[in-house]
């Protein structure tokens, strides 16, 4: 059971990267000799094409965790597993990809009472 929570995981938060580079990665075409003339259509269909990768991962990873296939997590424990592993590879994909933007005391607090809600998630 470790193990398929340790995969769901995982797979999770390779699927997220794939997500917030199609997301948010397009922001930073502007800076590549590459993609300066592609239009809005042209991105758009580029940041399909990445985001192809996340439901490559993302739907294994809550097959493999789901309760009534075997795995360790209730729908509702998924999704939040889900928002807090978004947000944290967010967080590092914007410190390490946009250097203008920094993490404040009141996104630590918001992180914080995202953990607590965790925690009352999974508390039996």
């Amino acid at each position: 059971m470790i193990l398929k929570a340790c995969y769901t995981i995982l797979l999770l938060v390779a699927s997220n990267a794939f997500m917030t580079l199609a997301w948010y990665g397009h922001l930073k075409f502007k800076d590549m000799s590459w993609s300066q003339n592609l239009g809005l259509i042209a991105i758009i269909l580029i940041s399909w094409g990445i985001a192809l990768f996340e439901y490559l991962l993302q739907v294994p990873a809550n097959r493999i965790g789901f309760k009534s296939y075997g795995g360790p997590f209730s729908l509702v424990e998924l999704k939040v597993i889900q928002e807090v592993v978004t947000l944290v590879v967010f967080v590092v994909f914007s410190l390490l990809v946009f250097k203008n933007e920094t993490f404040k005391w009141n996104h630590a607090i918001g992180f914080f009472f995202l953990i607590l809600a965790v925690y009352f998630i999974f508390k039996k």
